[in-house]
């Protein structure tokens, strides 16, 4: 693979920050330059390496940029591209890490209607709890699927281009349409994400939280993880794919209160044939046999 010269990176915490150790492990980019609206994160990823530059305006980002990376939460890509796109040159790439594809993609048409040939969408399907540039680490997509979400109008070229620079990461690169995109995620994701959420804000809310906090194990904490995710992010997130995770969250409804009769009729036969069809399924998933 030709390594990059100048790779601009917009976010510069988990996402984007693995992004860019990940090329520069491999030796595959020269300078990586390091914008967004947060001064005190982007000295903390120069500091750890992550970025070799910082810039404060999208001119001085771009020249001579030959890829873009915009790895900032989904509900901040509107302004961020309003900002961007009066400076976007011919020859620069552009991509992104956004968790909802439908919305970002309705804003590059908005924005970048004459530079769509080179706006490659994708979406790294790899994460943590943790975020901002400390959490940042160059294997974060090693072995991960990568969807890619290319446009009608993206040249050919532009799009192999963009598919190295994601493989050098090492994920395993897949595409889909937008739409197929957010169906999946709200179901795989954005539901469990919710979900986690919730559970903590209940149990938070009740008079004896702090009893029922200190009796909290395992079960608790596997369940609960990702609701140390990014409240910002998973609010954005949530409200650009409202739509799917509507759905997604009706079925779980109706599955919560087929669940709900069974155990107001104690009936523990369908109960565990229940849970042994759960985790059989879960089962299959691990082994990897629901692979794509």
């Amino acid at each position: 693979m030709k390594p990059f010269g100048r790779v601009v990176v917009c976010g510069v915490g988990l996402i984007g920050g693995s992004f860019a150790l990940a090329l520069k492990a491999k030796g595959l980019v020269r300078e990586v330059v390091g914008i967004g609206r947060t001064r005190a994160s982007l000295e903390r990823a120069r500091e750890l390496g992550v970025i070799d530059t910082i810039a404060t305006e999208w001119p001085e980002a771009l020249d001579g940029a030959e890829l873009v990376l915009l790895a900032m939460p989904v509900g901040q890509m509107e302004a961020v591209m309003t900002a961007m796109a009066p400076h976007l040159g011919p020859d620069t790439l552009v991509t992104d890490a956004g968790s909802t594809k439908r919305d970002v993609i309705e804003a590059v048409y908005t924005h970048f209607k004459t530079h769509l040939e080179q706006i490659v969408p994708a979406h790294p399907i790899a994460g943590a709890e943790k975020s901002g540039p400390d959490a940042a680490r160059a294997d974060l997509y090693a072995g991960r699927k990568i969807v890619l979400t290319p446009l009608s109008e993206n040249r050919p070229e532009a799009i192999a281009r963009v598919r190295e620079a994601w493989a050098a990461t090492g994920g395993h690169l897949h595409d889909m349409t937008p739409q197929e995109h957010d169906r999946v995620f709200a179901a795989v994701s954005h539901l469990p994400h919710l979900l986690a959420f919730a559970l903590v804000h209940e149990v938070s809310g009740r008079a004896n939280a702090e009893q029922l906090f200190g009796f909290a194990a395992g079960g608790f904490r596997d369940f609960t993880r990702i609701a140390s995710s990014h409240p910002e992010m998973w609010r954005d997130i949530c409200v650009a794919n409202r739509h799917a995770l509507l759905a997604e969250l009706d079925t779980y409804l109706t599955e919560l209160a087929w669940i709900r009769a069974l155990l107001s009729q104690a009936d523990g036969d369908s109960l565990q044939k229940l849970f042994g069809e759960a985790r059989d399924a879960r089962e299959a998933w691990l082994a990897g046999k629901f692979d794509a």
